[in-house]
């Protein structure tokens, strides 16, 4: 019976990563990239982007076998994004990621800050891929040519790529040195999202210089982390 079951999920998640791939050869072009995001609604740390580009034609069975369990990265189980991670750079024609802090954010903007890096992750790809296809955004130049596609790290293998690729990036920079550089908020398990532990470390020590203080989410607000005119309240 467990075999039964196991076996039954390896064939859901590989039948998921054939679509995905079965989406990226209908494209007709050999090389396709796709760009996604890490971050975008914590509380604390980068905003983490990644463009991944596939030779979708030259691809062969090994690599086919080795990306079978490739899946949007919400799907994935850490340790199931980890390898992922390992097995895309071997298999990627190209990899970029960009990163963008906490108070580069709250200058610019959580929105234009986004678009900024899947610009500048796309534009990285060298040559620009035959395809280029963001998951939801239009981008504005200096991109290069592209579709906005919904949904896109579920439709497209190179989206579905890029997203567990900045997902894992992330995560392990949140859970090695900046958990180690502030120990006691929890880095190490919530990655800076907005988790109760997160919330409770907040109301304890305050803000820290990796927190986005244009980030005006619910929990800052219960926490009375800000003053009435907006600025971080003291001792924080």
């Amino acid at each position: 019976m467990g075999t039964g079951r196991s076996t039954r999920r390896v064939d859901l998640r590989s039948a998921r990563s054939s679509r995905l791939f079965r989406y990226d050869r209908a494209l007709g072009a050999r090389v396709v990239a796709g760009t996604d995001e890490a971050g975008r609604g914590c509380l604390a740390g980068p905003l983490v982007a990644a463009a991944v580009a596939f030779d979708v034609e030259g691809l062969g069975r090994d690599a086919r076998r080795d990306l079978a369990d490739l899946d949007d990265s919400k799907r994935l189980s850490p340790g199931a994004r980890a390898e992922l991670a390992a097995l895309i750079l071997r298999h990627a024609r190209q990899v970029v990621v960009f990163s963008a802090c906490a108070p580069t954010v709250d200058r610019d903007g959580l929105h234009r800050s986004n678009l900024r890096l899947l610009a500048r992750c796309l534009d990285a790809i060298d040559p620009h891929a035959d395809v280029s296809i963001v998951d939801g955004f239009r981008l504005p130049p200096p991109a290069p040519p592209h579709r906005a596609v919904i949904d896109g790290d579920a439709t497209s293998a190179a989206v579905a790529a890029a997203s567990v690729i900045a997902k894992t990036t992330r995560d392990r920079l949140m859970a090695g040195p900046v958990a180690a550089q502030w120990p006691g908020f929890g880095f190490e398990r919530h990655v800076g999202y907005g988790t109760r532990q997160h919330q409770e470390a907040l109301r304890d020590a305050g803000l820290t210089p990796i927190h986005r203080r244009s980030f005006r989410s619910v929990a800052y607000t219960d926490l009375r982390l800000f003053d009435a005119d907006g600025a971080a309240a003291s001792g924080t």
